[in-house]
């Protein structure tokens, strides 16, 4: 593959309450996605742990533990980069909602915390607080591949649109966002937030969303998908567990910030504003 492109794979994985035998799945499909030719294989948010303030202490765990072992050892097995989804991490009598991300050495390069917490309450829909069992991140999150940086951020993190501008300001041509977004909201913002982050930046957005189980506590909607600088969906997926796969041309960011310059026009609008 040429050097400008990339094999990107998103796990849409099914999670169970056994957190052992997530982790299994996990591999599992790390490894078909590496057999597939992907370069970097994302998996979903909470991909350890059943999504919901009641699991998140049973399940949490220190960051080196069994869960981000695994991972590490996985992306060092099939030489590819790993970006873990998120799993309940546990540091001191704090828990946060972490996303990390594995070298083709199996180092770990990046880490990032859920900056924004989940906390809504939609009448007739759902209320959830986040906040009631986990503390915020306060650190924007990239990290560089041969091909380019690429920005993290954690479910409800897509809602935030300076995020996404900050990073596409540090170079970002690539923003992952595992998420899990519900029945209530999945249907009607999932798809427009992620096409909206993509086409305001002008950059490749992949969001990485568990398999939907009816029986769970929370229902997550699924739909995980790629979508361009174009703001176009190239690759997605239903609610069933599946792994979607996008080559990202990362020569193709270039071209459509050149044929609508609005990082030029951006940059020359704060300097008029400032010096007016």
């Amino acid at each position: 593959m040429a050097a400008s492109k990339l094999r990107l794979a998103l796990i849409q994985m099914a999670v169970g309450e056994t957190k052992s035998k997530n982790v299994a799945r996990a591999v599992q499909l790390i490894r078909e996605a590496a057999g597939g030719g992907a370069q970097v294989v994302a998996l979903p948010e909470c991909f350890n742990s059943p999504y919901g303030p009641n699991y998140f202490p049973q399940y949490a765990e220190a960051i080196p533990g069994e869960s981000t072992e695994a991972l590490s050892a996985a992306a060092k097995k099939f030489g590819i980069f790993v970006v873990g989804g998120s799993i309940p991490e546990r540091e001191g009598d704090k828990l946060y909602n972490t996303c990390t991300v594995w070298d083709p050495q199996g180092e770990m390069i990046a880490k990032h915390r859920k900056i924004h917490l989940f906390d809504i309450n939609v009448p007739g829909g759902i209320s959830f607080r986040e906040s009631s069992s986990l503390s915020s991140g306060n650190q924007f999150t990239t990290f560089d591949l041969p091909h380019c940086k690429i920005g993290l951020g954690i479910c409800y993190d897509i809602r935030f649109a300076e995020l996404a501008q900050v990073y596409s300001n540090m170079g970002c041509k690539l923003l992952l966002y595992p998420g899990a977004f519900n029945m209530t909201t999945g249907p009607v913002h999932w798809e427009l937030l992620q096409r909206g982050r993509a086409l305001d930046n002008q950059l490749y957005v992949g969001t990485i969303s568990p398999a939907r189980d009816t029986s769970a506590y929370y229902i997550a909607w699924g739909h995980s998908s790629i979508v361009n600088p174009w703001g176009e969906v190239i690759s997605t997926s239903d609610e069933n567990e599946a792994i979607v796969y996008a080559d990202i041309d990362f020569d193709y960011v270039d071209k459509v910030r050149q044929m609508i310059p609005l990082r030029d026009q951006r940059r020359k609008d704060m300097y008029e504003i400032n010096v007016k």
